[in-house]
């Protein structure tokens, strides 16, 4: 597991040029039947974020946040709604062990449809969270402090 400092370090901000990519992914707000918020420990680093992963080639953002959803909780969910697209360079500039890369997530919501919740290698813990209790900002993975920040004041729509 990374340590909170070295998972800071993979999202300090970082000067960019020409060898940095972008990678376009997936965030995706699974709601229970309460209105709860899933989230998850990740493996990697400790930290609470959403469900989601990048889009691979040939998908389409549709079936990249299917496949995400049941490959990390489980869950076969629908989709209802798009809530945000997030590019901004603010902890969006993360160093993988063979490139740099900014993240550009596009956000959605969705509702459970059928599947029983199970952790995959990528996460420790699954649990579900209303936006008041939202796990403290230090135990959230930087690239997701700012989405969910935005669905606990109810924005939707948000190019950031």
């Amino acid at each position: 597991m990374i340590s909170g400092a070295e998972a800071h370090g993979m999202y300090a901000q970082k000067e960019v040029n020409s060898n940095t990519r972008v990678r376009v992914g997936v965030g995706i707000v699974i709601r229970n039947a309460e209105g709860a918020i899933l989230l998850e420990r990740r493996s990697d680093n400790g930290f609470w974020g959403l469900p989601g992963g990048r889009i691979e080639p040939g998908e389409s953002i549709l079936q990249t946040a299917l496949r995400e959803a049941k490959e990390e909780t489980g869950l076969t969910i629908t989709l209802t709604r798009l809530l945000g697209v997030y590019s901004g360079p603010e902890y969006r500039i993360v160093t993988f062990p063979d490139n740099v890369a900014q993240l550009v997530d596009i956000l959605l919501e969705a509702v459970i449809v059928a599947g029983e919740l199970v952790c995959s290698s990528e996460s420790t813990e699954l649990r579900f969270f209303h936006p008041e209790d939202f796990p403290p900002e230090v135990e959230i993975v930087p690239p997701a402090r700012l989405p969910l920040w935005d669905i606990a004041n109810k924005l939707i729509g948000v190019i950031r």
